[in-house]
């Protein structure tokens, strides 16, 4: 709902805050008080259009603010929010600013970001319906109107499963566009993919070889150089014909420890200990010895692994830094070199899932346009006697459905439109097919006749302000139970309305205002008396300065403002027992 308005040097408004109340408020004042001007203000901060006209005249900037609260976190109002990034979690509200300069250029605001105003235009649709201003009345888009059917004839649940099975239709089409792609180029693609295979098999390629072949290529490579080591280490050890080594020099310290422990026990450990590290170097240098023996220059093996080695670095440039991502490459290499040889069989398995599910989202859709006829019919005669209660007792209400024939579309019963048969296509089959969507295959559109001997005519045609108004109000009421669109405001809706049937026009408005916020700016008594809010638009004039203020009405005032609409200013005695009396019955309306 709309919580809060703020309105500054807007037109002739200078500053003025107004507070709503969740149901039926009704604004009333002389003409030419602002209340016009407090909706085109609601327009501005929605997205309409603006211009410099609108700046009050002596400022450089006019700005509109209104807090609106957020009860669901479901509504489509917090997933806009959401996908943009501008939701305040926890707030519960949402800000939207609309700041027009004097050269007629505005910046839109939600939350305290800047935003484009087409965004604020899409919040603004979802969030309030204005008549008169076709950019914020939901019953002037088309689209809409079938969303509005479908709530009326609670096909939600069955819409939801119909858009599931499009969505698994568009999903089976993508795969099959995308084989289809393939197989524009596919005798290439597949000459290259069997290659790729080729040569990557061909390489019988195991992870970790590379590694153990350049551990083997350093062996080889330094084979002269190791045995030569090895030797000296082994020599250094045990000694040769030209010197004695540390095998012989620890073999006579063994001697003499052992005759030191003959006679000092004490030392027997020691010499174990002597004993232990001679055997040790002993094992180390046998180990040397054998070691040195065991190395052989291969240069034909060395050559081998560095052919390999080179094999290895020739398929990493070209598939994979690491021989792992090699192998990796080519087994989906395989993989779609499989699937491309085996895409025609794919092709024919999809193309027939295709058909099945058109099959199955034609009946679903069939079914959908039957239930929605039957509403069609059931909308048209509730509108029409709403239309009745409100002075317009001659008007025509229908609810059109028509479908547009495509080839690839999906099979459906054809039906009946008002005694005209539905344009139809006959497919291979035999069977009829129609283009379609998440929403099914019927475009619904409402049309009205106003008046008797015309035409019915789209909504968005009507050329009556208070006509629009009325029959918004009809539809509203009818549909409040299934309209997501929270605040409803209503401008001359009682034009060409007498009093009693402004009595009928307040209560129905009073009625919506349960379900919904509703604003009505009204200049019949019977209307004002009804609602839940009474605000009062005046003008004043300070200092050679117009000023807009806007005042809440309780008890004397509330009857004393009543009363003036009923017998001018000053009001007549009579008068304020009539609007008393029109308070009272405001009253049982609303206990009933």
């Amino acid at each position: 709902m709309l919580e809060e308005l703020t309105i500054t040097n807007f037109a002739i408004i200078d500053r003025l805050t107004v507070r709503f109340d969740p149901g039926f408020n009704v604004l009333t004042g002389e003409t030419g008080a602002g209340k016009s001007i407090i909706i085109d203000a609601v327009g501005a901060v929605l997205g309409g259009r603006v211009s410099a006209e609108m700046v009050r005249s002596g400022t450089d900037l006019a700005r509109v603010e209104g807090i609106f609260t957020l009860d669901d976190e479901n509504d489509p109002v917090v997933d806009l929010l959401r996908e943009h990034e501008l939701l305040d979690d926890g707030e519960g509200a949402v800000i939207l600013r609309r700041e027009i300069n004097v050269n007629g250029r505005s910046t839109a605001r939600v939350n305290g970001r800047a935003v484009p105003v087409a965004l604020l235009g899409r919040l603004g649709e979802l969030l309030v319906d204005i008549h008169g201003q076709s950019e914020h009345l939901s019953l002037f888009r088309v689209d809409e109107h079938l969303e509005l059917l479908d709530r009326y004839a609670g096909l939600t649940s069955r819409r939801a499963q119909l858009a599931a099975l499009v969505e698994d239709l568009r999903r089976v089409r993508r795969e099959r566009d995308g084989l289809l792609a393939a197989q524009a180029d596919a005798a290439r693609r597949l000459d290259l993919l069997r290659y790729q295979v080729e040569e990557i098999e061909k390489a019988d390629l195991r992870p970790g070889e590379e590694d153990e072949l350049l551990a083997e290529k350093r062996l080889l490579a330094n084979a002269e150089r190791l045995a030569l080591l090895a030797t000296a280490a082994s020599d250094d050890l045990s000694g040769d014909e030209n010197r004695r080594g540390v095998l012989d020099a620890l073999g006579r310290a063994s001697s003499t420890l052992a005759d030191l422990v003959k006679l000092d026990e004490s030392q027997q450990e020691t010499l174990e200990q002597l004993n232990g590290a001679l055997y040790t170097l002993e094992e180390v240098a046998r180990g040397l010895r054998s070691y040195a023996d065991s190395i052989e220059a291969d240069p034909a093996r060395l050559a081998e692994i560095e052919e390999r080695l080179d094999l290895l670095q020739r398929l990493k440039r070209k598939y994979g830094a690491t021989i792992a991502e090699v192998i990796e490459f080519g087994q989906e290499a395989a993989r779609q070199q499989d699937e491309l040889v085996n895409s025609e069989e794919r092709l024919e398995q999809l193309d027939a899932e295709i058909e099945l599910l058109k099959g199955r989202i034609g009946e679903l859709a069939g079914e959908l346009s039957l239930r929605r006829r039957e509403a069609a019919d059931h909308l048209s005669a509730a509108v029409e006697g709403e239309l009745r209660d409100l002075n317009m007792a001659r008007a025509r209400f229908a609810v059109t459905m028509t479908r547009r024939p495509d080839p690839e579309g999906v099979p459906a019963v054809p039906g009946d439109e008002g005694g005209q048969a539905l344009p139809s296509f006959a497919g291979d089959g035999g069977e009829t097919r129609y283009a379609f969507d998440e929403r099914g295959i019927d475009r619904v559109e409402f049309l009205i006749s106003p008046n008797p001997g015309e035409d019915l005519k789209p909504l968005a045609r009507i050329a009556s302000g208070g006509e629009a108004s009325r029959l918004m109000l009809a539809l509203k009421t009818i549909l409040s139970a299934v309209d997501r669109t929270p605040t409803l405001i209503f401008d001359e809706v009682d034009t060409g309305v007498g009093g009693r049937g402004g009595q009928v026009v307040g209560e129905k408005l009073r009625l919506l205002g349960e379900t919904h916020q509703v604003l009505c700016i009204t200049h019949l008594p019977q209307v004002a008396a009804l609602g839940a809010e009474h605000l009062r638009v005046v003008k004043r004039v300070d200092a050679g300065r117009t000023h807009t203020d806007v005042e809440p009405l309780r008890g004397p005032e509330r009857v004393e403002e009543l009363a003036a609409m009923l017998g001018g200013t000053p009001p007549p005695p009579s008068a304020f027992k009539a609007a008393e009396e029109l308070l009272a019955r405001a009253h049982q309306v609303a206990a009933s």
